[in-house]
């Protein structure tokens, strides 16, 4: 486990308590004190009315009104589940000023004045009210006893009104549908539902059923985006709300699928608590927790109780701790403390509340099991595992002796599926061949990270969409693998080569990857470069690569990333380099640790051996690993990958 200096809090928490948390000291009073701690630092900036929020900072895209709603919205979440999970109680009396921003917000929605809130309409027009229209109908679900059955029948049908936007206008194509069918599913347990809120609710359920694709894990709109929103948004409406609507047969479908992506979600948090750094919308920060607490909320769990808590409790510390809040306790745009690299243009100074999502742990009373219990070891702090999960593509790979935890990405790219092969719109967060809990990609601006580039005529390509070409894993877990293919993209000049195409295998055991590249189709003089991780020099963590075959060295140089990472302000990588002109093969071993005494690569893989495979068109790859004996063998053919370890 990686070792850092602790940042005092700008607000209290209770005394740890290492008999029921040995691992993190946390209890459900330390989630209470942090809600209060963060609602008390956001109220601060609001309006004379409390409709809006407008914490300091650079506005997002959509405005500084959208984003002061944002701030009532996203907080409100978390006053929602702080009060509801304790049966109502409300020492510091949120939903008192929730429901005067409810009244003020609402009253003439769209005015130019101090409170009015923005009216919503379609995503590519003022579409950011609609996402904020969800926390609030949720906000409002949560609470209904204490805050909406007590507002005046005035203020309920504004408020109504306004939430219908959601219900009339085009969402985004992705996970936004469920924003109108949150709000349908309020309006319904209040009896104010008709045609326009099932129709809402039917056509987000029809979407969401088509984006599913097994193990788990939805594809966020008809693409391959595989990210952090499964959990915070495609679970967690639909199963939230089943559970608050006492609905036993969505309840179970939607359940059945929550338990079966924590049985892999779970392992993809750190030692320290960290969960992967991978995907957008990264400083929603300890929101990453949101199903696990949902999952214990419900009972639509694979995990023990202790394990839950132990998950939930590393998370929201590991962010406390490392200055996700400033010194006024306002959460910052960005991963530990603030990093313009890892936002969004929609992303505004009260974004990162959608972190209160994690807050519905709490509405599992004192009594609750997950609070009862011991906490016990979060998976990557068992045994090192492999595990491959098929329906994203991901291989993740875990190691006990430090707590590091890497996504292998082969599946989730994160581009529409009208989009064509270009460079435009590279993201770092999804483009890379390997994520971790320790590491964040470099920006766009500095070498990339874990990436397999050819370099055409001086200009160096990207990867955008990414073929799967399979995946699996050992018995016991000890070893695996995913495979994908992809069309190199270029950011000048044309854009893709005819015929020019990339193939990768990764193959994980142990703190190992064995990273197996074919490139078909280089046209003459094409250079081909792979860099391993981005790591502070010096630092707890170190990053490896050491070349197998087919590299003009197996040495690589060290390449500079000055704008640094989310968790380091500079870092060096990597690189490996070789001639690519035609076909070639390249082979190479990479490890990222944070264990003391780790030795050097070059002998942990005694043999490489490349031939002709079976068939025609095919290349077999043969690794012999020389602490046990065993073999990798990896058969690339047309657009197939088998692999096996004996």
């Amino acid at each position: 486990m990686t070792t850092f200096r602790s940042r005092p809090l700008p607000f209290e928490l209770p005394p740890e308590d290492r008999a029921s948390s040995p691992y993190t000291g946390y209890t459900r009073a330390h989630w209470e004190a942090a809600a209060d701690g963060l609602l008390h630092a956001a109220w601060r900036w609001a309006t004379p009315g409390g409709a809006l929020l407008d914490l300091p900072g650079p506005p997002s895209r959509s405005g500084v009104r959208s984003d002061g709603l944002e701030g009532y919205a996203r907080t409100f979440l978390a006053a929602a589940f702080r009060v509801a999970g304790d049966g109502g109680k409300d020492p510091h009396e949120w939903l008192d000023r929730y429901a005067r921003g409810l009244a003020a917000g609402t009253r003439t929605p769209g005015r130019e004045d101090a409170e009015s809130w923005p009216v919503v309409l379609d995503h590519d027009v003022q579409g950011q009210p609609m996402v904020e229209s969800a926390s609030v109908a949720l906000g409002l679900r949560l609470t209904r006893p204490w805050l909406w059955d007590r507002l005046e029948s005035g203020v309920q049908d504004r408020a109504e009104q306004w939430l219908r936007g959601a219900l009339r206008h085009l969402p985004a194509g992705n996970n936004w549908y469920l924003f109108p069918y949150t709000v349908a599913g309020f309006l319904e347990s209040v009896g104010r539902g008709d045609a326009e809120t099932a129709r809402a609710r039917e056509r987000a359920l029809e979407l969401l059923e088509g984006w599913y694709r097994g193990d788990g894990w939805y594809a966020d709109g008809d693409g391959r985006a595989f990210d952090h929103y499964n959990g915070w948004a495609l679970h967690l409406y639909p199963v939230l709300d089943a559970h608050l609507a006492g609905d036993g047969e969505e309840s179970a479908r939607h359940g059945a699928r929550l338990r079966e992506h924590l049985e892999s979600f779970s392992l993809m948090f750190g030692g320290d608590g960290a969960p992967l750094h991978f995907g957008r919308s990264l400083t929603y920060r300890f929101a990453a927790g949101a199903a696990v607490g949902l999952g214990a909320v419900t009972g639509h769990t694979p995990l023990a109780p202790g394990v839950s808590r132990r998950l939930v409790n590393g998370s929201l510390r590991y962010f406390l701790e490392r200055g996700a809040t400033a010194e006024d306790g306002l959460l910052s745009l960005g991963w530990h403390g603030p990093h313009p690299a890892t936002l969004q243009s929609y992303s505004g100074p009260a974004s990162p509340y959608w972190a209160s999502k994690a807050f519905v742990a709490l509405l599992a009373p004192a009594g609750h099991p997950l609070w009862t219990s011991v906490e016990e070891a979060a998976p990557s702090e068992g045994p090192d595992r492999v595990l491959s999960v098929r329906a994203p593509g991901f291989l993740v790979q875990s190691t006990r002796a430090d707590g590091v935890v890497r996504l292998h990405n082969h599946g989730s790219d994160h581009v529409r599926p009208d989009e064509g092969e270009s460079a435009a719109g590279t993201d770092p967060h999804y483009a890379r061949l390997a994520y971790s809990t320790v590491t964040g990609p470099t920006s766009a601006a500095n070498p990339a990270d874990n990436h397999l580039s050819v370099t055409v005529a001086g200009v160096r390509s990207t990867r955008r969409r990414i073929r799967p070409l399979g995946a699996g894993h050992g018995e016991g877990w000890g070893w695996g693998w995913a495979g994908s293919w992809h069309v190199p993209v270029f950011p000048a000049g044309p854009s893709t080569v005819p015929g020019l195409r990339v193939e990768s295998v990764t193959v994980a055991r142990g703190r190992y990857e064995l990273r197996v590249h074919r490139v078909l189709g280089a046209p003459e003089g094409a250079r081909a470069e792979l860099t391993g991780w981005a790591a502070e020099p010096g630092g707890p963590v170190r990053s490896q690569l050491y070349g197998l075959h087919g590299w003009a060295a197996p040495e690589p140089e060290d390449v500079r990333a000055p704008q640094g990472t989310a968790f380091t302000r500079w870092a060096v990588l990597p690189r490996l380099a070789a001639d690519a002109s035609g076909t070639v093969v390249l082979v190479a071993l990479a490890s990222l640790t944070a264990a003391p005494g780790a030795g050097p690569l070059e002998p942990v893989v005694e043999a490489v051996d490349v031939r002709p495979g079976p068939d025609d068109g095919t290349v077999e790859v043969r690794a012999d690993w020389a602490e046990d004996g065993t073999r990798t063998r990896i058969v690339l053919g047309r657009g197939s990958v088998t692999v096996d370890h004996t």
